[in-house]
This record gives structure tokens, sequence and C-alpha cells, in this order.
């Protein structure tokens, strides 16, 4: 099968290393030959490296990735032979329905049209299309080499045959679909993480705890945990079931809950708190960033591989 994905940036190079890993062929897609060529460079770049750190992903080999891997600049031919095309565009919503657009107009109706969109809705981006019935959300997690899930969000009309194909390819190329029954503003993962966001910056404002300490508290704390186990598989470890803690704790949930302030205006003199703390653990200069990024993609990397072997245990 061949896989195409429109737009050759971060999130489709990360995208279609995942697919080549599992050896599917893959064409990119930019309207700008340079974009393919530094983007052809990047994957070669990233791919030796992880092979030559053991991160490497599937059975092949990094040349053997490397030769299912192609670019173009036409669309029609692009998308020529594909059964999954993946936008990876940026998050605007006139640019998508472009792409969508011209799409609709020389696929077939065996193609399914998957988008990345972290946010847009899929009735705002495929409401109209001839081919409504085969678009559908595939929104991975940025890096989706390193972090397998994978939201998978319907249109109302997206055919149940769509969805289905959708997550058994993701299950096929390793990671972890998930489905949702409806749309929803900021889908899940995005919900749960402006959730702790907002929080976070509640209590930074109100001089509760200094913006580090914050940080702590997740990566030392609830991210240990969270890294196996979802909150509320945790509520049913930390006490003799779910209904036991609902039992025990639901008075003092609520009670603490009810004291959470309004959203929010991420400005003002708690951003200027914040960036001051993050900018003093690292510098904003593309050189201390990006080697933060890479200290980053090292430690999934490696949590990553931690559970797959756990799993197999």
């Amino acid at each position: 099968a061949n896989i195409d994905f429109s737009f050759s940036g971060l999130i489709g190079r990360s995208w279609a290393m995942v697919f080549a890993a599992a050896g599917f062929k893959v064409k990119l897609y930019d309207i700008v030959q340079q974009q393919i060529t530094g983007a052809l460079e990047n994957i070669r770049k990233q791919m030796k490296e992880l092979e030559e750190s053991g991160f490497l992903k599937g059975a092949l080999s990094a040349e053997q990735q490397l030769a299912l891997i192609s670019g173009c600049t036409d669309l029609k031919e692009a998308v020529e032979g594909a059964t999954f095309i993946q936008e990876c565009t940026p998050e605007n919503l006139d640019l998508k329905k472009k792409i969508f657009g011209q799409l609709d107009l020389i696929v077939d109706d065996s193609v399914i049209l998957s988008s990345s969109t972290s946010c847009l809705l899929p009735t705002k981006l495929f409401t109209g299309l001839q081919h409504v019935k085969q678009c559908i959300v595939s929104h991975p997690v940025n890096p989706p080499y390193f972090v397998p899930l994978v939201e998978i969000v319907p249109h109302p009309e997206t055919d149940p045959s769509t969805i289905e194909r959708t997550y058994a390819l993701m299950k096929k190329i390793g990671q972890s679909p998930v489905k949702l029954n409806k749309e929803i503003e900021g889908f899940v993962l995005n919900r749960l993480q402006y959730a702790v966001i907002s929080e976070a910056w509640r209590l930074v404002g109100e001089g509760v705890v200094s913006p580090t300490d914050l940080d702590l508290v997740m990566s030392d704390g609830l991210g240990m945990r969270y890294a196996f186990i979802g909150p509320l598989e945790t509520m049913h470890l930390n006490a003799e079931g779910i209904s036991n803690y609902c039992e025990r704790y639901r008075d003092g949930m609520k009670l603490v809950l009810n004291t959470f302030g309004p959203v929010p205006e991420y400005s003002g003199e708690v951003e200027q708190k914040v960036n001051q703390a993050m900018s003093e653990k690292i510098p904003v200069v593309p050189k201390h960033l990006d080697s933060r990024r890479e200290w980053r993609d090292e430690c999934l990397a490696r949590l990553a591989k931690l559970k797959i072997q756990m799993k197999s245990d």
C-alpha cells in the first residue's frame, strides 16, 4: 500500500518515518522542491542517528526505510496509487480546506483522506466534500515517532469503515489509536492538556508555587505514573476500585475543584513570571532550545523502548 503526506514539515517528516518503519511506501508532497529536498535530507540524518543509537523503529535497516520514501511537487502524481493520505499543513483552516478541496477532485472512492489537525473540527474541515465519507482526523502527538498516541476523530458523515480502516492502519504501524465517538473542541488530549496548563498557570499566578517547582510536580510526580497508566486507572488502583475511590474522595475532590478560578488570559504579569523562569532554565536561543528538544526526544525514545519491553514481558 502507498501512503501520501501532504506537505513536508516536521509532522509530515515524522509521519513518513513512522510509516516507512512499518514497511509502507511513502511519498511526501510539497509545493516547493527545496522543502522536499530538505525534508528527505533531514529524514536521512535522523534515521542514521536512530540506527546508530539503537532507537530505529521497525525490522528494516535505515537504508531500506529510506528507499521507501520519496517526494513530489505535483499533487496528482503524489496521490497516484495512494490508499491513505495524511494532510500535514500548518494549523490554518483556509489552507487545510483548500488542500482537501483539491484532493476531493482527484481521489477515487477508496482513498482515506486524513488530517493531522490538533484542534480544527472535522465538520469545519470536511463538510461539503464529495468524499466526506472517506474523511477523518488522525491527530498525532509531537513527535509521533516516539509518542504513539493518535486521536481518530470522525466527521458525522464519515463511514464506519473509514474509522475501522484508519484504526487498523494505526495499529499496524505501531501507534496507539483511540476512537472519539464524536467531535469536540480540542479533542481529548488537548482538553486534558489545557486543563493541566490552566491550573498550573493559576497556581503560579496566585503565588502558590514557583514555575520550576510546578513542573517538578508533574515530571517527578503525576507524570511518573501517567507514563504507564491513566487518571481513571490511577483512581481504581489508589483505592479498592473506582466506586471505593469515589466514596472516599468525592467530597474532597468537589471541595478542591470548586476553588478553581476562571480560565486564565495567559498574558501579563504571570506570563512574564513564567517566561523568566523558563528562560533562565532554557535560554530562548536556537542552540539551547534545540539541545533541550534533542534531550527530550532521547528521553521519549528510551521511555518508548522501555514500555515496549515491559509489554513484551
